[in-house]
């Protein structure tokens, strides 16, 4: 038994993939300013080493949380600590009529893209309220770092094909 599309009966509408926001909400947002008030103070813009992460898991039937992960770690110098700001971002969604080719897909590229504009405004926010100036992420481009993973899913795959001495197959 799959999960695609039922083949419509005849004269019937085919049944077109439904996605649903149900729900979206912060799980964990963290916001450090560990050399305050020193930290206002410093000249020149800090360097910021930001990280994203996207994680789905199925809620049974066809309920899905997807969580946008953000890092954002500025730093002043060598090693002066700006500030941290971390944020955990869900979303609940239902989907309907999606085969399980494409499940995946809607999962990491089109359910965080629609979720991202809200987490984005959240880390503005807090930097902001952290006497910062609000910290402004690119657009994401979600279909890309679902590529990435793919490739790197693959080249861990092949790296696992070991020759049998621990190191791996040369093709």
């Amino acid at each position: 038994m799959t999960d695609a599309p039922t083949t419509p009966e005849a004269g019937a509408q085919p049944q077109m993939p439904s996605l649903r926001i149900l729900s979206q909400y912060v799980k964990d947002l963290s916001f450090e300013n560990p050399g305050a008030p020193e930290s206002m103070r410093g000249a020149g813009a800090p360097n910021i080493d930001m990280g994203i992460d996207v994680q789905a898991r199925s809620l049974g039937q066809d309920t899905f949380e997807v969580v946008l992960n953000f890092s954002a770690r500025a730093v002043r110098g060598e090693d002066e600590v700006v500030f941290i700001a971390e944020l955990a971002y869900g979303g609940l969604f239902q989907m309907t009529n999606v085969s399980d080719a494409d499940r995946e897909p809607f999962l990491l590229i089109e359910c965080p893209r629609l979720i991202f504009p809200f987490a984005r405004r959240i880390l503005a926010d807090i930097t902001r309220d952290g006497g910062f100036p609000p910290l402004m992420l690119d657009p994401v481009d979600f279909a890309n770092l679902y590529r990435a993973q793919l490739a790197k899913r693959a080249a861990a795959a092949q790296g696992s094909e070991g020759n049998g001495n621990g190191e791996p197959a040369v093709n």
